[in-house]
């Protein structure tokens, strides 16, 4: 049985795929591709158990169909090294044996029994769907995904949460320190439903999705979801449980506000941060008229530093602490060239907004607070 096909276009997907496939798998046919041929179609697919990720690449030729799985890293070595030409693969079911030839060589692998591989358990009959760009869908998985949690005890913590409602799909993460919350108004849906999306997938879509103005369809129920992008699929476990009410942590009523140059603040806050406390990472913002001061010490090592700023402020003197490396990721998280700090006290989360938001979108950022000791 024979198939011929791009070696550029079967590596490029490959490379893709591999993102699954971890290390060490419980069992050994997880470390394995799945090749399917079918009418002139490879369909390739990649699984941890958990995420099942599938594309598809059109044959030059094929002469049969079939299936048959092989293994990840010795695959992907070869395919990747062979420039742009075709690639002839003959497999051999009964020898378990499938040998590769391009134009200057050819290498043969071992191939395991396709019957042998997972199959994917599928997202209910009574699924919800949601429908949204191709680009939206990234932009808002890269802003949040730094803000999802590593916590073992409250496991909803840890992934992304999408939360469909009657006037918006809400896209939120948070690690209790920091809390991101992305609003798209052009989706909504008369009947509210919601899902947390793991780590794992949310970085694998991170990393397929593109700017090419596609859409993509998210099916969902209370266990599964299936992500449909070009010509690809991703389905995934979710995480199951209960998030947080994350619209009660968000303070309404933040009298005064900071108007600051974003990078001009990243840029001041990379400096100052070093000197800060290893164990609190706190450092301390002082606004007062024009004028923002960063102050960071680590008494134990005898650092200290300050830093001061022009920025537009009308309200009255005020300091608060915030962790440092915290601030640096939710300013580098945001595209825009003036961000808006709103602050009620010392003791209440400060938010930081972009000065423009996004077209038919809201973003918010949430910083807790530290205690300063003054």
């Amino acid at each position: 049985m024979r198939f011929t096909l791009s070696s550029t276009a079967l590596s490029a997907k490959l490379t893709a795929l591999s993102r699954v496939i971890n290390s060490k798998n419980a069992l050994p046919i997880l470390g394995d591709f799945l090749f399917e041929i079918d009418n002139n179609i490879l369909y390739l697919t990649a699984s941890d158990s958990e995420n099942v990720m599938k594309t598809q690449v059109e044959l030059t030729e094929s002469d049969d169909n079939f299936r048959f799985a092989i293994g990840n890293h010795d695959m992907l070595e070869a395919i990747k090294g062979i420039s742009e030409q075709p690639v002839t693969f003959d497999v051999s079911l009964d020898q378990n044996l499938v040998k590769i030839s391009y134009q200057n060589g050819l290498f043969s692998l071992p191939i395991d029994n396709a019957d042998e591989y997972p199959v994917a358990q599928p997202v209910g009959d009574f699924a919800k769907t949601i429908t949204l760009s191709n680009s939206i869908l990234a932009e808002n998985i890269n802003r949040s995904i730094f803000a999802t949690a590593q916590d073992e005890l409250r496991p909803v913590m840890n992934g992304i949460y999408f939360d469909l409602t009657a006037d918006h799909l809400a896209v939120v993460a948070s690690d209790g320190h920091k809390l991101v919350r992305n609003k798209v108004f052009s989706i909504k849906s008369d009947e509210p439903s919601a899902f947390i999306l793991p780590k794992k997938p949310a970085n694998l879509l991170k990393n397929l999705l593109g700017k090419d103005g596609g859409d993509v369809t998210i099916r969902f129920d209370e266990r599964n979801a299936e992500v449909n992008y070009g010509d690809g699929v991703l389905q995934c476990r979710l995480i199951e449980g209960r998030y947080p009410n994350y619209n009660s942590v968000i303070p309404q009523n933040n009298p005064n506000e900071v108007r600051v140059d974003r990078l001009g603040l990243l840029s001041a806050l990379r400096r100052v941060q070093p000197f800060a406390n290893d164990s609190s990472n706190l450092v301390r913002f002082h606004v007062e008229g024009s004028t923002l001061q960063l102050d960071a010490e680590d008494y134990d090592f005898s650092k200290t530093a300050t830093e001061r700023m022009t920025c537009d402020y009308n309200g009255s003197p005020l300091s608060i602490g915030f962790k440092g490396n915290a601030f640096i990721e939710v300013l580098s998280n945001i595209e825009c060239q003036d961000v808006l700090i709103q602050l009620a006290d010392s003791s209440r989360a400060g938010l930081v907004l972009p000065s423009e938001q996004p077209e038919n979108q809201e973003i918010v950022m949430l910083m807790m607070p530290m205690l300063l000791n003054n």
